[in-house]
């Protein structure tokens, strides 16, 4: 993933909603969210050239997110794929914790990345590009980009304050819900960040919604999950000739963060 937003315990009716962008090269092939045949606890898109996933849920309540931690002066080769850290866990039954830290002490071994996991104790961050152990995600509405956490460039700012007018309707309407990751408005340079690439990309890679001729955004996917577990996930692909695809499901799923409310 590339952009995403989310809110978690702060609107009346859902305790998550997040909302996700894939921006990925167009000629890297890749399958739309579904239960994977091999792993049929797991439903999510798939990466075919490394076998892992950008974004997933398991049929335990299980939740992953990846997005890469942008660098153009960082060239280092033979690290393990990001899609490996959310294939994983959707794979096993280690809890969040516990799992990233593991992670920790080889974390340096996979490419740059950005690591949201769930499960019934919370949500959970971890960062290999900064020195801070995995943290707890508090309630409140976030943004995460190919920076950190909260990092405030301005497409984060734009979807995450988006999604904060959004969530003063008791039911958030989800075409307006999408709408805030297909904005194609690019930011003006002295907004942009430096990240080690060139200027034209950086200006492209600015907007929420990506669209160029080899690289774009490939999908938009829609969580909302309510505290019973009630949850809707919606995938919506394209591809370079701008066709698209939606993917719904509504399922039944212990709750992320449910060991948290106990007793609430």
């Amino acid at each position: 993933m590339c952009l995403i937003t989310f809110a978690y315990n702060s609107h009346p009716e859902y305790s998550l909603i997040l909302l996700a962008n894939r921006d990925e090269f167009f000629l890297r092939p890749s399958q739309a969210v579904h239960h994977w045949p091999d792993t049929p606890q797991i439903l999510a898109g798939r990466d075919l050239e490394q076998g892992g996933t950008w974004l997933g849920l398991n049929q335990s309540g299980r939740f992953a997110t990846v997005t890469n931690h942008r660098n153009g002066r960082d060239k280092r080769d033979g690290l393990r794929s990001r899609g490996d850290l959310t294939r994983h866990f959707l794979g096993g039954s280690q809890p969040a914790r516990d799992y990233l830290h593991t992670l920790e002490s080889e974390q340096q071994a996979y490419g740059a990345f950005n690591l949201l996991l769930g499960d019934a104790s919370g949500l959970h961050y971890l960062s290999n590009r900064q020195n801070n152990p995995a943290t707890r995600i508090s309630a409140g509405v976030y943004g995460l980009s190919n920076a950190l956490l909260d990092t405030p460039w301005p497409k984060v700012r734009k979807v995450r304050d988006g999604l904060r007018q959004l969530l003063q309707e008791r039911e958030p309407n989800r075409d307006a819900l999408l709408a805030l990751m297909q904005d194609r408005e690019r930011a003006p340079d002295e907004h942009l960040p430096d990240t080690g690439i060139s200027l034209e990309w950086e200006r492209m890679l600015s907007s929420c919604f990506i669209q160029s001729e080899s690289y774009g955004t490939r999908a938009i996917t829609l969580l909302m999950q309510k505290p019973d577990g009630s949850t809707y996930l919606r995938e919506q692909t394209f591809d370079v000739e701008g066709n698209t695809e939606v993917q719904e499901f509504d399922l039944q799923l212990p709750a992320i963060g449910a060991a948290g409310r106990e007793g609430d």
